[in-house]
């Protein structure tokens, strides 16, 4: 499934420590902003990550699960590139 994440983390070291871990997920399209190809496994891992790093009462994590209908109609303006655009094989 195709997930849109974006994260306010008021914290710099938490900020740094949150991004790195999504890293290995996706693809960080944007400030505070990652567009990651994820199976429910992953998922999982991500919210547990947030769960236990960010302060509920001055951060914020969002994802936004997105449909194969609705990622099509994904416009790029300017510099950057779509998640559909990558070509990837699993070893």
């Amino acid at each position: 499934m195709i997930v849109l994440l974006t994260y306010d983390i008021s914290s710099n070291k938490t900020r740094g420590r949150f991004h790195r871990f999504l890293k290995e997920f996706g693809l960080n399209t944007q400030k505070s902003v990652f567009e990651c190809d994820l199976d429910l496994e992953g998922l999982d891992r991500i919210v547990a990550c947030a769960r236990t790093i960010i302060n509920p009462a001055k951060d914020s994590v969002r994802m936004y699960r997105i449909c194969a209908g609705c990622l099509r109609k994904v416009r790029v303006s300017g510099r950057g590139i779509k998640l559909t655009q990558l070509e990837y094989m699993v070893l």
